[in-house]
């Protein structure tokens, strides 16, 4: 190969590699919450549609160990979390934009229990007797259904009882798993989640809770990619991003 010709594709690829460069600074990365996997993979697809060029890739998992993903420093644009109390740090440790943060959905804490459960609880009280002997709970330090779970149980003065039983989840998908593959009695989980797997488990009833749970988002402050983050907020805040939330269960804030 001549010099000349060294030279020429030296610079052609040079060329492309400036051409790419855009194409990929335009990258998306979402973390959110695992009870949302279904919602937004639908939501990523439509705004992908709607803002060419702009793919999103998801992280999903428990909103505590994405918060502490982004602490670490992981690449992250947006952070969509399960509960306000995950969001609240992340605002204090000055890890999100509070600025462009804002609530998106809301969800309801139920029960469920295997679709050949034998018994079915109907209360909070009754998930104590011998006939539930392992109850799927999210970790209440990282997961919020956990804490949500927690706290009506404490309250209802349930909790050392149910606790002595609890299998301790990582998220809510898989205390959802839990029951759906019936190595669990019962589990606590939110309502979008119960209806993903309509022939593997049976909603036993919903559970009330003294905070409701929301589903706050943000732009993550040290996102790479600030204008794309704003973008995919404001398409989850949307008509057409309510619309795919309502289609999977979720109420408007």
């Amino acid at each position: 190969m001549t010099p000349r010709r060294i030279l020429r594709t030296a610079l052609t690829g040079l060329m492309l590699a400036a051409a790419m460069a855009p194409a990929l600074a335009a990258e998306l990365t979402v973390s959110t919450a695992a009870s949302l996997t279904n919602a937004f993979r639908e939501i990523g697809q439509a705004f992908e549609a709607a803002h060419p060029g702009t793919p999103v890739r998801f992280n999903f998992a428990a909103s505590g160990a994405l918060l502490q993903q982004i602490a670490q420093g992981a690449p992250v644009d947006v952070f969509a979390s399960a509960d306000m109390e995950t969001m609240d740090q992340a605002e204090q440790r000055r890890l999100v934009r509070p600025a462009d943060r804002a609530v998106f959905a809301r969800n309801a804490l139920v029960v469920v229990v295997p679709s050949d459960a034998a018994v079915v609880p109907k209360s909070l009280a009754e998930l104590a007797a011998p006939a539930f002997r392992r109850v799927a709970i999210g970790v209440p330090a990282s997961v919020p259904v956990g804490r949500y779970a927690r706290a009506v149980l404490e309250k209802a003065g349930l909790w050392p009882a149910i606790e002595a039983k609890a299998v301790g989840a990582q998220s809510v998908r898989q205390a959802l798993d839990y029951v759906a593959r019936g190595e669990v009695d019962a589990g606590f989980v939110y309502a979008t989640d119960a209806a993903v797997l309509p022939g593997k488990v049976r909603l036993a009833f919903t559970v009330p809770t003294d905070a409701p749970v929301l589903y706050p988002i943000a732009p993550v402050a040290a996102g790479a990619n600030p204008a794309g983050a704003q973008q995919f907020v404001a398409y989850v805040l949307s008509p057409a991003g309510q619309a795919i939330l309502a289609k999977h269960g979720f109420a408007a804030p």
